[in-house]
């Protein structure tokens, strides 16, 4: 089986249990750290355009609650979100996950097991 590419935050409950989750499987991964690898323009503007900005967006984030609402109420496009995941990665929600066509978001276990059948 092809490696499976984690996009994320190495100390993430979330991450962290997708990646115990696939290694309990025998599912090799890789790591894509936010904070150290950062992000692309162009594979934000991927994820938007497959998931929806609002899915990559990551409102329920401690950096997304300490913003100022007048930024939280500006990001209302995803040229928006994009702008402002590029400059906050840790607003992008956590982890996205890779595997051949797809593109998962967050720790669904359900998902999980149907995608690595």
């Amino acid at each position: 089986m092809a490696s499976v590419q984690l996009y994320g935050l190495p100390y993430c409950d979330s991450t962290k249990a997708v990646t115990k989750w696939l290694a309990e499987k025998g599912i090799p991964t890789q790591l894509h750290n936010y904070k150290t690898d950062g992000i692309s323009r162009e594979k934000l503007e991927q994820w938007c355009s497959r998931l929806g900005w609002e899915k990559i967006l990551n409102k329920r984030s401690t950096t997304w609650r300490s913003l100022k609402k007048e930024e939280q109420d500006s990001i209302t496009s995803e040229a928006a979100a994009i702008a402002i995941m590029i400059k906050n990665t840790s607003l992008i929600k956590r982890p996205l996950i890779e595997f051949g066509k797809e593109l998962l978001a967050g720790f669904d276990e359900k998902q999980l097991t149907n995608t690595f059948k």
